[in-house]
């Protein structure tokens, strides 16, 4: 397994990442932003107004059993492929309840009973996704998922989240974001 890594999400005016919309789902939104930047290790952010950044960690898996992170590590692709011209940035807070639960009992509730790993491996390899924590780092959020895909996708990576929130791990969300953005070329 790679390093963790440092990556920081800038919104603002500057940045790869076209906003095509933002829209808080739980909870309290973010102010609205044209641009998303994505900042990995220490590199500098992009000149711009930044309105926000949030910062998440990649590290060791929390909830992934060897057997599925085997079979994640050989069915998902990297990200920035060429074609994945689409990306989702949504950040989540779960509840006190949620975190006062021991790790084996959010395990239990995130596989066991929402097949949240078994939903994911369904769209795989067609969506890539990096998962950052940030809830160690004081962060408004737990976590940061970062996902990337082709235009010809979003039906499926609708249908992913579609399937995701019905779950009953989504009844400790409290508060969620989604991001919805575009690669242009060039």
């Amino acid at each position: 397994m790679p390093p963790p890594l440092m990556v920081r999400f800038h919104g603002g005016e500057a940045g790869p990442w076209r906003v095509n919309s933002l829209r808080a789902l739980a909870g309290d939104p973010l102010p609205a932003v044209a641009r998303i930047a994505v900042q990995e290790g220490a590199a500098s952010p992009r000149a711009g107004a930044i309105a926000w950044t949030l910062s998440g960690s990649t590290g060791n898996l929390r909830y992934t059993e060897r057997a599925e992170a085997d079979s994640l590590a050989a069915r998902q692709q990297g990200l920035s492929r060429p074609q994945a011209r689409r990306a989702a940035l949504i950040p989540i807070r779960k509840s006190e309840p949620w975190w006062a639960l021991a790790q084996d009992e959010r395990r239990a509730i995130l596989e066991a009973e929402s097949r949240h790993i078994a939903i994911g491996m369904d769209y795989l390899p067609a969506i890539a996704r990096r998962l950052h924590h940030s809830r160690e780092l004081g962060e408004p959020f737990d976590f940061l998922t970062w996902f990337e895909y082709a235009p010809e996708h979003e039906a499926a990576f609708d249908e992913m989240l579609a399937r995701l929130r019905a779950q009953r791990e989504w009844d400790f969300v409290e508060r969620e974001v989604e991001i919805r953005l575009v690669r242009e070329a060039g």
